[in-house]
């Protein structure tokens, strides 16, 4: 059996621009991509933190250092400039893979900087006692 689990997140992008007419997909900047271990034409899910709306594309890179965050296509209708986004990818693990499986998380701010790595707050069993209230 396969469990489809998180495999890297980007938490609260900030949409750069949106292109109706391009064929589709969503421009990412290749340094966010690596930081959570997006690759180039992976299939991603993207949700509107703001309408809850969601969709599904895959992510191509656009310029290193940019921080581009670019909804294309019929994608361009999931949101506008400046709206904040969440960018996940998920990977199929056998279940013996599963134990130790650690997604990639980072919390940007409206920059596209990225402002923490939470993947370490994470275990298997939940948060860690270092973050609970």
């Amino acid at each position: 059996m396969q469990l489809k689990l998180l495999k890297g997140k980007l938490h609260q992008a900030a949409v750069t621009g949106c292109a109706l007419h391009y064929h589709g997909s969503l421009t990412l900047d290749p340094e966010l991509m690596d930081a959570v271990g997006i690759l180039p034409y992976e299939s991603i899910l993207v949700s509107n933190m703001a309408t809850g709306d969601r969709a599904e594309t895959y992510a191509i890179p656009g310029t290193p250092g940019a921080r581009q965050v670019e909804l294309n296509g019929s994608m361009a209708r999931l949101g506008a400039p400046g709206d904040r986004v969440i960018v996940m990818a998920f990977a199929l693990l056998d279940t013996d893979e599963v134990e130790g499986h650690q997604p990639r998380v980072v919390a940007l701010d409206r920059e596209n900087r990225i402002l923490e790595r939470l993947d370490a707050l994470y275990t298997p069993l939940g948060l860690r006692a270092a973050v609970a209230p």
